[in-house]
């Protein structure tokens, strides 16, 4: 079951109407394909392959965390930019290779869709790469909103790609739910005013302690999402 970290904020009319992902380590595990192309830009560089289990907790900090991983650089080193945009060229050829739903989130957007509940993405991948992710996943037309890392100026930990996907929904902050697997996705929607959920099966480093990030609830698979939601808004379900 779920674990509660703290108290809900109190919920406008009853009503749960929207349930936002992260999509890298929340709705799709998209590190076996991310892994992949780190490993082809390592080897056409002629620096050694990293094992999947190295590259896997950095996936959700995307490019800038992947080439720091392999590379050892920092983005204001002269090579980071290129490389960064030849590891993006490499993934956007690789998008759907080995991609997928995390086992149970299927069932979870269906049981969602047939409690009239939307759901959507924001993200901070840019919309180049997320819309024919979604969209080779045939998840695109199913989506309520899709905010990606440049839709505005502002991105996560900044609240307004959140509010944003509020809008596209018709909810008020207090009417969503945003789930997440980084601390700048809970402190994202904290800030926005949402409830925030912790999903434990995404890339969280050894080093990090999810718990202390001030969630409504933690959750170990994407089933205890439903129950969570059960728990705490069954007359709004």
């Amino acid at each position: 079951m779920p674990t509660r970290t703290s108290r809900s904020p109190s919920i406008a009319s009853g009503a749960k109407r929207a349930v936002l992902f992260d999509l890298d380590g929340t709705l799709l595990d998209t590190a076996p394909d991310l892994a992949y192309c780190l490993n082809e830009l390592l080897a056409q560089t002629g620096r050694p392959r990293l094992g999947f289990e190295d590259i896997r907790p950095v996936v959700s900090h995307g490019g800038i965390g992947l080439i720091r991983l392999g590379f050892g650089l920092e983005p204001e080193h002269p090579p980071f930019a290129e490389l960064r945009q030849r590891l993006l060229e490499l993934y956007r050829e690789n998008l759907a290779r080995n991609t997928r739903l995390f086992p149970g989130m299927d069932a979870v957007l269906d049981e969602l869709e047939d409690r009239g509940i939307q759901w959507g993405v924001v993200t901070n991948k840019p919309g180049w790469l997320t819309e024919p992710l979604l969209q080779a996943l045939g998840l695109l037309e199913r989506a309520a909103s899709v905010v990606s890392g440049d839709t505005l100026p502002q991105r996560k930990p900044h609240p307004a790609p959140l509010l944003r996907a509020c809008g596209e929904t018709g909810c008020t902050a207090p009417q969503c739910v945003y789930v997440g697997d980084a601390e700048r996705d809970i402190l994202a929607g904290r800030t926005a005013g949402m409830h925030t959920v912790v999903a434990l099966f995404g890339y969280i480093g050894a080093d990090e302690d999810p718990r202390a990030w001030g969630a409504d609830a933690v959750i170990a698979a994407p089933a205890e999402l439903l129950d969570w939601l059960d728990e705490n808004f069954a007359s709004a379900v």
